[in-house]
């Protein structure tokens, strides 16, 4: 079974800016992945705190529910995330916003059972992001570092484009490129569509559906996945 790549919500492609110095986000989120070899229904939550100026520690923890295609069905607790955004650059009329933004996914969820990827992985990016009016244009690159056996080491691309088309919906779009994470795997290129509704100025719904390899020709090794979350801020 594939996990999903940990990103920004409610996309896999991250942004760089941080969480406001000594303030929180927190998402609850559920998100379902069906590929070939069955489905998993996660839901997480999500908690990012400002630290520091322009850092941000974040902490995911996901509850797995699998269902492999004709085997029994599990769940459980799935690898925790952990990561640090910092912000070392920040946007300008001449230049981009920009970050680097680690992450560690533990090895707690048990593999076994196909509750946990079975190994450590360590994302290392570097995001970027740029506004002009309503419009928003972030995204990077970053390597796994997957130490699960039998996996690879691999390069993550992704790039979104949104636009805010009232005070309340913002809507975009993302793709992305992922490398092969299994040697009888095949490298994966896709995309999203998503949309924040928010409720106030704490409260937003978040909510996005994505096609793994829907842009390579990989025939019944294609997955879909839905987002939907929501946040709160403060």
């Amino acid at each position: 079974m594939a996990f999903p790549a940990w990103g920004g919500p409610p996309f896999t492609t991250d942004d760089p800016e941080p969480t406001e110095y000594r303030h929180s986000e927190m998402y609850i989120a559920s998100e379902q992945t069906n590929t070939p070899d069955g489905t998993l229904i996660t839901p997480l939550l999500e908690y990012n705190y400002g630290v520091l100026p322009d850092v941000q520690l974040s902490i995911t923890v996901p509850y797995v529910f699998s269902n492999p295609a004709g085997q029994a069905k599990q769940r459980g607790l799935g690898d925790i995330v952990l990561g640090v955004k910092y912000r070392f650059m920040q946007e300008t009329d001449s230049h981009p916003m920009m970050a680097f933004y680690p992450v560690v996914s533990l090895s707690n969820g048990n593999a076994n059972k196909g509750l946990g990827n079975g190994g450590t992985q360590i994302l290392l990016p570097v995001w970027l992001q740029k506004s002009w009016g309503d419009w928003q244009s972030y995204g990077g690159a970053g390597y796994w570092i997957n130490n699960a056996p039998g996996a690879n080491n691999h390069w993550y691309y992704g790039w979104v484009l949104q636009k805010n088309i009232s005070e309340r919906v913002s809507v975009g779009g993302e793709i992305f490129h992922e490398g092969e994470q299994l040697p009888a795997d095949v490298s994966s290129t896709g995309f999203s569509l998503g949309a924040t509704y928010n409720l106030d100025q704490h409260n937003r719904l978040l909510f996005s559906a994505t096609s793994e390899r829907a842009l390579t020709d990989a025939g019944n090794q294609r997955r879909y996945s839905s987002y939907l979350g929501y946040g709160l801020s403060w």
